[in-house]
């Protein structure tokens, strides 16, 4: 797991991402939130989707997808946020 919390705590981006999708958001509505632009929150979410770290909730939609955080997600957070990184 402790792989995991390395990836995430290297970038900025991943940390502030997989945090604001604790609960369940679009990357539209989260890179407003985060004030950062949506292709970069678009690619994060892809990196932590191929990693586990996050899940699709409507994959058969085109446009509006929602992703959320996965359990183990969930505990890297935890873990970060035990360290004082996020």
């Amino acid at each position: 797991m402790y792989n995991l919390v390395s990836f995430v705590a290297r970038g900025s981006v991943r940390r502030k991402v997989l945090k604001g999708l604790i609960r369940p958001n679009s990357p539209t509505e989260l890179a407003k939130s985060l004030g950062i632009a949506r292709s970069a929150v678009s690619r994060t979410i892809q990196a932590l989707e191929k990693v586990g770290l996050v899940e699709c909730l409507t994959p058969d939609e085109k446009m509006s997808r929602y992703y959320r955080t996965t359990d183990i997600g969930r505990k890297v957070v935890d873990v970060i946020e035990e360290n004082g990184k996020i």
